[in-house]
């Protein structure tokens, strides 16, 4: 802005010019930016990590099936110094574990194919080509490591690399790790496509995105929720068209997301995730003196807390609640403020008004943020700050591929690393 544009203001447009400027940045806890973004002096005034007084303590859980027990007796009394005869009986007073790794190294069996000249008609005869023979010569549990390394680990090729060497002594070039990486990723294409049909299928789908580098354009890493799957998926653009390819045409009863355009419309009811509205509402009781903000944050705190008990209400409560909560709700949206970040922020909400609520017609089986998707996007955002992206598609999508299968068989309680040996093995 000029100063001849700053001339023409009003006193009281630029009064509000000078609150604006002065108001604080925003932070992890007052939007969606991620905790690395916060300045420093914040994150020196932060609480400390760690248990928090009267916490109480947890050891490490002891071995129930140990490869060893070593038993340590006494063999001499130290009063009168009468020996202790081993068969006398004993009792345990304390146990404790060493716990050691053995020296990995890979097994190589060898293959050779000999030849037999027939003493009967001199013909010289070779044995078939084994089995072992054909592909390559890595076996699946290489391949599982080296997958769990590459996609959960978030190992760059030239780090994978290394600790193959390292680790285990395994000497492969880096075009040798790519190869060996799409092998792998090939044998979850059928799990993703039974996560996809399940997701086909679902009455609740939550979904959320993150921005990725793939073939140095800026594209997107999907993710889709429901209770029988999770659907990773890479694309090169955020619009509603991968929701649409996505679905196949399925609308389910709740759709779960943020506010953004894209991501609504999807189902036949749209449930907000309140935990981004909440952040929002954080930033303006934290700037604004004005007292709107801080009863949207006691409202929110009231339908926070219905939440966590919405299971065990009967409809006739819940449905009291709802009404109580909705009058509260429009009694805040309309009252007035000279605060533009307030009337901003009623505005917002109120067009999002319907989607606020919806949890309650679907008792414990709609959540009210949408954390879960946020979650399964972690590990890809990892990923794309140690490793700035992918440089092809077909890797981008090998390793949605990968996360699908095992997000999805960790639902029902299944291991990261089993479930990639399972798969590849298959």
């Amino acid at each position: 802005m000029s100063r001849s544009d700053l001339e023409r203001l009003s006193k009281e447009e630029l009064i509000e010019l000078v609150l604006r400027l002065q108001r604080p940045e925003k932070t992890s806890r007052t939007s969606s930016k991620p905790p690395s973004t916060d300045r420093r002096e914040r994150r020196e005034q932060a609480k400390p990590g760690g248990a928090k007084p009267g916490h109480e303590g947890h050891s490490r859980t002891l071995s129930q099936d140990p490869n060893e027990v070593v038993a340590h007796r006494p063999g001499q009394c130290p009063c009168c110094g009468g020996a202790l005869a081993a068969d006398l009986p004993a009792e345990i007073v304390s146990v404790c574990e060493r716990i050691e790794l053995p020296e990995v190294a890979p097994i190589v069996t060898q293959h050779q194919r000999l030849s037999v000249r027939c003493p009967s008609c001199g013909t010289r005869v070779v044995a078939a080509v084994p089995e072992a023979a054909r592909g390559t010569p890595f076996g699946p549990r290489l391949h599982a490591v080296a997958t769990y390394l590459k996609t959960f680990q978030a190992l760059s090729y030239e780090r994978l690399q290394a600790a193959l060497a390292d680790l285990f002594g395994l000497t492969l070039s880096q075009g040798g790790v790519m190869n060996l990486l799409r092998r792998a990723q090939g044998q979850f294409r059928a799990g993703r496509e039974a996560a996809v049909s399940a997701l086909r299928r679902a009455a609740v789908v939550a979904s959320d995105e993150t921005g990725v580098r793939i073939e140095g354009s800026n594209s997107y890493h999907w993710v889709f929720r429901s209770d029988a799957a999770v659907v990773h998926h890479a694309a090169p653009t955020r619009a509603a068209a991968v929701v649409h390819a996505m679905m196949d045409g399925h609308r389910p009863a709740v759709w779960l997301s943020d506010r953004y355009t894209a991501q609504q419309g999807h189902g036949v009811q749209h449930q907000t995730c309140l935990a981004h509205l909440a952040r929002d509402v954080a930033y303006a009781v934290e700037v604004s003196d004005d007292p709107v903000p801080l009863r949207l944050q006691l409202w929110l705190g009231s339908v926070f807390s219905l939440a966590e008990r919405v299971s065990d209400l009967a409809a006739a409560t819940l449905s009291a609640k709802r009404r109580a909560l909705e009058r509260r709700l429009a009694e805040i949206l309309s009252a007035p403020s000279r605060c533009d970040l307030t009337r901003a922020l009623q505005a917002k909400i109120g067009r999002a008004r319907d989607q606020l609520l919806v949890f309650l017609d679907h008792p414990g089986r709609v959540a009210v943020t949408n954390n879960a998707c946020e979650r399964a996007l972690r590990p890809a955002v990892v990923q794309r700050k140690v490793t700035n992206g992918y440089r092809a598609m077909w890797a981008a999508a090998g390793e949605a591929d990968v996360r699908t299968v095992v997000d999805t068989a960790r639902l029902s309680g299944a291991d990261t690393f089993g479930t990639l040996l399972n798969t590849i093995r298959a």
